[in-house]
C-alpha cells in the first residue's frame, strides 16, 4: 500500500511497484532489456546522449517566499509557475496510463534533519539507482511514509516548444519549492536525482540554521570527525577512504546541534580508468546490487580504461558495499576539515593552517586548477573556484554558507587546513605532481594532531601558516619557494595566482559579508 498516491495525480495507473527489492528490481531490468549483466555481477546500463548533469536546463520557480532567498543567475536560473504547470503536465500524461515505479527514500541520516522524498518513474533502472543512492526505509517506516518532497522523473518526454517557451533546449530539471515538487523531462542521467535532491537539501537546511555541505566525512576510532573538502581531481575520495577511520559518506553531508551527518546511503563514484589495484575499495563495491552507468562492456567483461562513450563512467552502489563504513551514517562534530586543491601552478603549499577568516575566503574561493587538454599542445594550468567546493548545487548566496560555516568553526572550535595535492618545483610541464606519500603523511599528521606541535612561518602574499618542519616529509616541499629552481619565476607565478584569487573573489563583495571576507585573502 503506498500512502497518498492519488496526490500524485496521475490517470490510469496500471501496476504500482513500490520499493522493489534489489533482485525485484534485476528481474525487471533484464525482462525490459535496459541494460546488460557484467561478470563482476553488477548490472550497467547507458543512459542516453546525457551521460552528465545538464546545469544550464535546471530552474527554480521564481515566486514568493523562495525568491526573496535564491540567488538568480546563470546556476539558479528562474521560471515562472506558468510554465512549471505546463511542464508538470507533460511529465504526469507521461507517466499516466502504464506501470509505474514509486522509489520512497530519506534523504539525511539525522532524525532532526532528514527529510522523505518520493521518487516517481518508468524506468526500473531509475528506481534501482535511487534505491541504491539514498537512505532505505525499513518496513515499519514504509508503512507510515509521507513525502516531503515529490520528484517526477519523465525521462521519456522532452519539452518540444522549448524555443517559444524561452528556455535552453528540451531538457527541463525544474523544482518548485512552495509545491515541493521536482520534475524532471528529456534526460535519462540518475545523477540529476541526487544532485537534485541534494540542491533542495541546500535550501532547506541553512536557512534553519544547518550546514549542507559537498564533502567526504570520516570518523576515527576515538570519535574524531574529519571534512574533506575539494574538487574533482583533488583526492577528495581516495584520502577520506582510510582503513584506520570509517567512512560517513563521500560526497554530501550536513551538519546540525547533533553533528555530522550523512544524506545519502550510497555511493556515486567514477569508474574512468578504475583499477583494483589503485582503488581496492571503489573496485570491490562494484558486485550485485551496484549499477553501472555508460561503461564499455565485451562478453560481460567492463572495460574501466574505455571513454568511447563518454569519461563520466560512473557506479552507484550502496554504501555497505564498503566494508569499512560507519553503519549509522553520522557521527559527532568535526574536530578537523580539510580543504583540497590541485594546485597545477606550483605555488601553494602541501599543508596550511588557516584562520576562521581563511577559512571562509577558502571556503567562498573553492579553488584547483585543471590542466588543459594535450592533444592541443596547451600545457597552462586552467584555475577553477566553485563556491564553497559546489557552486552548482548551492541555491542561495555563497556568503550564507560560509558565514555558517565560521559560526560552526567557532561554536565547535574546529582546525582547518589547505591541503595542495597538486604540483610542487614549477608549474604543471616543469613541476611535478605531489607524491601521494607526501599527501598522506601532511593528512595523516592532521588528523593525529602532530601539526600543532610544529613550528609555523608565514607564506608571503597569501598570508598562510606552513610549518618549518613536519615529519616524514622532506623540508624544502614545505614552502613552495624552495622546490623551483628560478626563484624569481616563483614570485611571477605566485603573483599570477594571487591575482587571480582577487579577481575571481570579487563576484562576493556584492554584499557586505563577502567584503569582510576578502580580507583574508592574497593581497594585491
Amino acid at each position: 500500500m503506498v500512502n497518498d498516491i492519488e496526490k500524485l495525480d496521475l490517470q490510469g495507473i496500471k501496476q504500482v511497484f513500490h520499493n522493489l527489492s534489489y533482485d525485484e528490481l534485476l528481474k525487471h531490468e533484464i525482462a525490459k532489456k535496459e541494460g546488460k549483466m557484467t561478470k563482476m555481477g553488477a548490472f550497467s546500463v547507458d543512459t542516453g546522449i546525457f551521460t552528465g548533469r545538464s546545469p544550464k536546463d535546471k530552474y527554480f520557480v521564481k515566486q514568493d517566499p523562495s525568491k526573496k532567498f535564491i540567488s538568480w543567475g546563470k546556476i539558479n536560473q528562474p521560471i515562472t509557475d506558468e510554465l512549471f504547470n505546463k511542464l508538470l503536465k507533460t511529465a504526469k500524461k507521461q507517466l499516466s496510463n502504464k506501470d509505474i515505479y514509486i522509489q520512497d527514500a530519506y534523504c539525511g541520516s539525522s532524525l532532526d534533519s532528514r527529510k522523505s522524498v518520493r521518487f516517481v518513474t518508468e524506468v526500473a533502472w531509475q528506481a534501482h539507482f535511487v534505491k541504491n543512492m539514498f537512505i532505505r526505509p525499513n518496513k515499519n517506516e514504509l508503512e507510515n511514509f509521507k513525502p516531503d518532497f515529490v520528484v517526477y522523473n519523465a525521462c521519456k518526454c522532452a519539452n518540444k516548444d522549448y524555443k517559444k517557451d524561452g528556455l535552453n533546449s528540451e531538457v527541463f530539471v525544474i523544482f518548485n519549492i512552495e509545491k515541493n515538487v521536482a520534475v524532471i523531462g528529456g534526460t535519462w542521467y540518475g545523477g540529476e536525482m541526487k544532485k537534485g535532491i541534494f540542491s533542495m537539501m541546500n535550501y532547506w537546511l541553512p536557512l534553519s540554521g544547518k550546514m549542507s555541505m559537498h564533502c567526504s566525512a570520516n570518523v576515527g576510532k576515538s570519535g574524531d570527525v574529519a571534512l574533506f573538502f575539494g574538487l574533482s581531481g583533488t583526492g577528495k575520495t581516495t584520502l577520506s577512504t582510510d582503513s584506520n577511520r570509517k567512512l560517513i559518506g563521500d560526497d554530501e553531508h550536513g551538519w546540525d546541534d547533533n553533528g555530522i551527518f550523512n544524506f545519502e546511503g550510497g555511493c556515486y563514484a567514477k569508474c574512468i580508468k578504475l583499477s583494483k589495484e589503485n582503488e581496492p575499495e571503489i573496485y570491490g563495491a562494484i558486485k550485485k546490487d551496484a549499477l553501472l552507468e555508460n561503461v564499455v562492456i565485451n562478453d560481460g567483461v567492463v572495460d574501466f580504461n574505455d571513454s568511447s562513450k563518454t569519461e563520466n563512467t560512473r557506479v552507484s552502489y550502496p554504501i555497505e558495499h564498503i566494508l569499512n563504513h560507519e553503519p549509522s551514517l553520522k557521527a559527532g562534530h568535526p574536530k578537523n576539515i580539510i580543504f583540497l586543491t590541485a594546485d597545477a601552478f606550483g605555488v601553494l603549499p602541501p599543508v596550511a593552517k588557516l584562520t576562521k577568516d581563511q577559512a571562509m575566503y577558502y571556503f567562498l574561493s573553492g579553488y584547483t586548477a585543471k590542466v588543459a587538454g594535450t592533444e592541443r599542445g596547451i600545457t597552462e594550468p586552467v584555475a577553477t573556484f566553485s563556491a564553497c567546493f559546489g557552486e552548482p548545487f548551492m541555491p542561495l548566496h555563497p556568503t550564507v554558507y560560509a558565514d555558517l560555516l565560521g559560526k560552526k568553526i567557532d561554536k565547535y572550535d574546529v582546525n582547518v587546513y589547505l591541503v595542495n595535492t597538486g604540483w610542487s618545483g614549477g608549474a604543471y610541464g616543469i613541476g611535478k605532481r605531489m607524491s601521494i606519500k607526501a599527501t598522506r603523511t601532511c593528512i595523516n599528521a592532521i588528523l593525529d594532531g602532530s601539526i600543532k606541535k610544529c613550528e609555523f612561518e608565514n607564506f608571503e602574499k597569501f598570508n598562510l601558516s606552513i610549518p618549518k618542519k613536519l615529519t616524514g616529509v622532506e623540508t624544502k616541499l614545505l614552502n613552495p619557494i624552495n622546490t623551483w629552481n628560478n626563484k624569481e619565476d616563483f614570485l611571477k607565478m605566485r603573483d599570477k595566482l594571487a591575482k587571480m584569487f582577487i579577481e575571481n573573489f570579487k563576484r562576493y563583495e556584492d554584499v557586505k559579508e563577502g567584503v569582510e571576507f576578502a580580507k583574508a585573502g592574497p593581497k594585491a
